[in-house]
């Protein structure tokens, strides 16, 4: 039966953009490979413990957010301050917490009010006080204590304060490898042909690992489902995604949770964006754009694929839906702010590949999943499917998906070996099948509804969402 000329168009789109999906993953899996054992053999022999002697260590100011932190932040901050790095300060920014987070601290580190004197560069909520330690031992610790403006404001209120070279903006929450930043420094140091202008590194899922004392003591495999599935997810997206963007230099994302600026960079870039809920991809591509814009200089942003900071995710659907609901509707708001980027040659790779990649294969891609599925639906209804090639592809592509993603965990095991239970290989597979029927559909209906919570709920569009977490401290044990 001849096909319609406008089904045969159709049909043409849809192929040529799933081959160029497949051939882009292809291409990804094979640069990661590439750049991780590069990465590996450049670092056979850790000189970590020499850069500690290093003349000219840049100065690295972390800076935290804290908001209703009470039950665990003496831990974390504790955790933060034993980090190995010769010249770093930490500060705490309390967004105007409602428990008695404030006060614990004050109390736990002997604190006072000062009159530390900073510049406020970008506008903040107001500052109600600054604290530091009369133990010497915390000279190193800054509390500011500020009124409720959010995460993105909390960061802006540290970025002030600080006058460090270089700035980490962590969660509080999050547990750092002890030699994180010394990791984490390198590109910065090594770097002499261009500006290095930030660093990320990789997350790891916290869940049912065992803690103590702010450490990670053993990495144990989630026993949550939904828990598991992120942990394959993150293996996808940190040691497949970002490992290849960051080798073409492209990287268009760093994690909240986790990420190296230059400070200087980015407070002239003007710091976070308050106005959206996707402050670590908006603030990434601002100060790309801020280099190609005003600086003209030559940059970089570099990617440690070092397993470096470990953070809780979510174990419910409810509070799942909330997160990817909010990447979305993050995500989209910071490609309308920087739409122009798009194709423009004048952003290097950034404006050819980078940016028109995420629009087609990040954004709209679970969109155009939708539509297709309606598609095939419409199409069957008219008598114009042909079943046996139909099932053909569809047996293609989610064996595709099922090998991409064992891929990622395979290239963990082998570089990194965090889960040492034998029986981990084997469940990762099984849970790699079950992710295309169960976990993949699932995140594809939460982008869904991202989707329509910005383009028609406006109430809902900035709407950050209620993500209570479990927290460390049920799986603390005491020396």
């Amino acid at each position: 039966m001849e096909l319609p000329l406008v089904i045969k168009i159709l049909n043409t789109l849809i192929f040529v953009y799933a081959c160029t999906l497949f051939i882009s993953y292809i291409v990804t899996a094979l640069m990661s490979t590439s750049e991780l054992k590069k990465y590996h053999t450049r670092n056979r022999l850790p000189d970590f413990i020499r850069i500690l002697g290093f003349p000219k260590l840049p100065s690295i100011s972390v800076v935290a957010p804290a908001y209703n932190e009470e039950s665990t932040i003496i831990e974390n901050i504790n955790c933060l301050l034993s980090l190995k790095y010769p010249n770093f300060e930490i500060v705490i920014v309390n967004d105007g917490s409602k428990d008695r987070t404030l006060q614990k601290i004050i109390s736990h580190f002997n604190l006072v009010k000062t009159n530390s004197a900073y510049e406020q560069t970008i506008e903040t909520k107001k500052i109600r006080g600054v604290y530091k330690s009369q133990n010497n031992a915390y000279n190193h610790l800054t509390i500011i204590d500020k009124e409720n403006g959010g995460k993105a404001d909390a960061l802006n209120a540290g970025l002030n304060f600080v006058s460090n070279d270089l700035f980490l903006a962590v969660d509080v929450d999050t547990i750092l490898e002890p030699d994180a930043l010394l990791r984490m420094v390198k590109p910065f140091i090594e770097e002499t042909k261009v500006k290095v202008i930030a660093s990320g590194g990789v997350i790891r899922v916290a869940n049912s690992c065992e803690v103590r004392n702010g450490r990670i003591v053993k990495v144990n495999f989630p026993k949550n489902i939904w828990a598991k599935y992120q942990t394959i997810e993150y293996f996808r997206a940190f040691t497949l995604g970002r490992m290849a963007w960051s080798r073409i230099n492209g990287l268009l994302i760093i994690s909240g949770a986790f990420g190296l600026f230059d400070r200087k960079t980015a407070l002239d870039a003007g710091g976070y964006d308050t106005k959206t809920v996707g402050e670590d991809l908006e603030l990434v591509v601002r100060m790309r754009r801020y280099m190609h814009e005003v600086t003209k200089e030559k940059y970089k942003i570099a990617f440690i694929p070092d397993p470096l900071c470990w953070t809780e995710v979510p174990e419910s659907l409810k509070v799942l839906s909330r997160q990817r609901n909010r990447w979305t509707r993050g995500a989209i708001e910071t490609i309308r702010k920087h739409l122009k980027m798009t194709f423009n040659p004048k952003f290097g790779r950034i404006g050819m590949i980078s940016f028109p990649y995420w629009i087609a294969f990040e954004w709209l891609a679970p969109l155009i999943q939708v539509v297709g599925i309606a598609y095939v639906i419409v199409l069957t209804g008219l008598g114009l499917v042909d079943f046996k090639v139909f099932l053909i592809m569809t047996l293609f592509v989610l064996s595709f998906a099922v090998m991409y993603a064992f891929y990622a965990v395979l290239l963990e095991s082998i570089y990194y070996n965090k889960y040492k239970n034998l029986g981990y290989l084997t469940t990762t597979l099984f849970l790699s099948i079950l992710e295309v029927f169960v976990y993949q559909p699932m995140n594809t209906f939460f982008s869904l509804q991202g989707n329509i919570d910005y383009f028609f709920r406006k109430k809902n569009r900035h709407a950050w969402g209620n993500m209570q977490r479990k927290g460390f401290a049920s799986s603390n044990t005491q020396n």
